[in-house]
């Protein structure tokens, strides 16, 4: 059966089905908050399928990657190492005895012979097939464990660094996110040596660093020559779970101080709280976080100035099986049947309506709200030069001041993050303040979004 479905897919794999489905390379945009491609915006909609390589085969990859597609998603986030003991779904290792220095990998390997298709094959094959659906596979070289075990170390993390700058450097669809759920003032040497190893050889895909939750890439690299934009972990615990004073939910915090910071680089929310998983993450007795607390954080981090926003879900992140994986943080839906959970299919929403209008102007500007609320109440805004929006997550009347933009006139609507549809408010004057009363009964998850316009550009959310 494995030989059969390998000769099928070789097909799919050849040079020449990819050479038209290459994706473009990342920058950073001119003004250093967003990423672009080709010149155009790149509005990242990640998804964290973290262990794909290491759980799924080609068929059940293929799938997975044509589903994020059609679901609006551009980037999926995987470990490449999760442990010293990796293999892939067919059972090939990619390290020698553990050893991050020595990857494994089969001289002459044929995907028609599994004894020949090792590690790395499998890996060129899914960066391969990402391209092929327009995805770019945002990859995590090791996780953090393996430096906490003293795996990689300085020395081996050189030696890693550079076979993957090597052999992945001609690659578009590739960014590197340097460490792995860890605190960066852990093994901070590891992780330095790592992007200054993949970066020596490896100069033209973005790098970003994966904190720990409720910690941000800027804390401790901010200032460090591989860091290309920074990545934040806003994390899993609620409001009630934090001490008092931490951001917690607040995810838009982080954004806020690191768009705020010198030299100014993009930011983005890259681990929020999963769809489905406890919050607090452990204990599985308590409630799940749902979709519309998805919403939220995407919502939020966007409109405090994020380039983009990764969604996840706790199934697909474990890629599990029901009777063949211990389940993790109590997952229990098999992870193709939570592909189609409501939160991930209305992710696509924020996308759509951030690249409707002019993308690289878009700035915060918390001044457009005043007497703004605090937690579930809090009200974000964001606009360009003759547009702005504002996020209300409860859907409560609330106040924006107006003038701002430009136009004697602004055309107001009502935008709805859970189905992508607008109902018309009216033409009004583009000045003083005025209150606005969403859609629906004020309560957590009746989010809307406020969208003006300058009433003489013709355009619609």
């Amino acid at each position: 059966m494995l030989r059969r479905f390998l000769l099928a897919t070789a097909l799919i794999a050849s040079p020449a089905a990819m050479a038209a489905d290459k994706t473009p390379w990342l920058h950073v945009s001119a003004n250093g908050h967003f990423l672009e491609a080709s010149g155009r915006p790149f509005f990242w909609l990640g998804d964290t399928g973290w262990l794909m390589l290491g759980r799924l085969n080609r068929e059940e990859t293929e799938r997975y990657l044509a589903k994020r597609a059609a679901q609006g998603f551009n980037v999926i986030q995987v470990m490449v190492l999760h442990s010293p003991a990796m293999t892939s779904r067919y059972d090939a290792p990619a390290l020698e005895n553990g050893d991050p220095s020595r990857p494994r990998t089969t001289p002459g390997a044929d995907p028609a012979r599994p004894g020949e298709y090792d590690y790395w094959d499998h890996l060129d094959w899914a960066v391969d097939r990402a391209a092929a659906h327009g995805i770019y596979l945002a990859l995590v070289p090791s996780w953090g464990s393996l430096a906490d075990a003293g795996k990689l170390t300085p020395e081996t993390a050189a030696a890693y660094g550079r076979f993957l700058g090597e052999r992945y450097r001609d690659k578009p669809n590739i960014v590197w996110l340097n460490g792995g759920d860890t605190p960066g003032d852990k093994n901070t040497a590891t992780w330095q040596a790592l992007g200054t190893a993949i970066k020596a050889v490896d100069r033209r895909h973005l790098m970003t660093f994966h904190p720990f939750g409720r910690t941000d890439s800027s804390w401790t690299f901010h200032q460090a020559a591989w860091l290309d934009f920074n990545m934040f972990q806003s994390g899993h615990r609620s409001y009630a779970q934090e001490e008092p004073g931490a951001r917690s939910e607040d995810n838009w915090r982080f954004v806020a101080e690191d768009w705020a910071r010198t030299p100014t680089k993009p930011t983005i929310d890259g681990e929020p709280s999963y769809e489905t998983i406890p919050r607090g993450l452990h204990d599985v007795t308590q409630p799940r976080w749902g979709a519309d607390d998805v919403r939220r954080y995407a919502w939020w981090a966007v409109f405090a100035g994020a380039f983009g926003h990764t969604y996840g879900e706790n199934s697909v992140m474990q890629m599990y099986v029901p009777g063949r994986d211990k389940p993790a943080y109590g997952a229990t839906l098999r992870w193709d049947a939570a592909l189609e959970l409501p939160g991930a299919g209305q992710m696509r929403h924020l996308k759509a309506l951030m690249l409707s209008r002019p993308f690289f102007e878009r700035v915060p500007d918390q001044s457009l709200i005043p007497g703004n609320g605090e937690r579930y109440d809090r009200v974000l805004a964001t606009r360009g030069r003759d547009y702005a929006m504002a996020y209300s997550y409860t859907g409560e009347p609330f106040r924006m001041r107006l003038g701002v933009i430009a136009g004697k006139r602004v055309r107001a609507a009502w935008y709805s993050p859970r189905t992508g549809e607008s109902q018309a408010i009216g033409v009004v004057a583009n000045a003083g303040e005025r209150r606005f009363t969403p859609p629906g009964t004020p309560r957590p998850g009746n989010d809307w979004v406020l969208v003006l316009d300058d009433a003489a550009v013709k355009r619609r959310p």
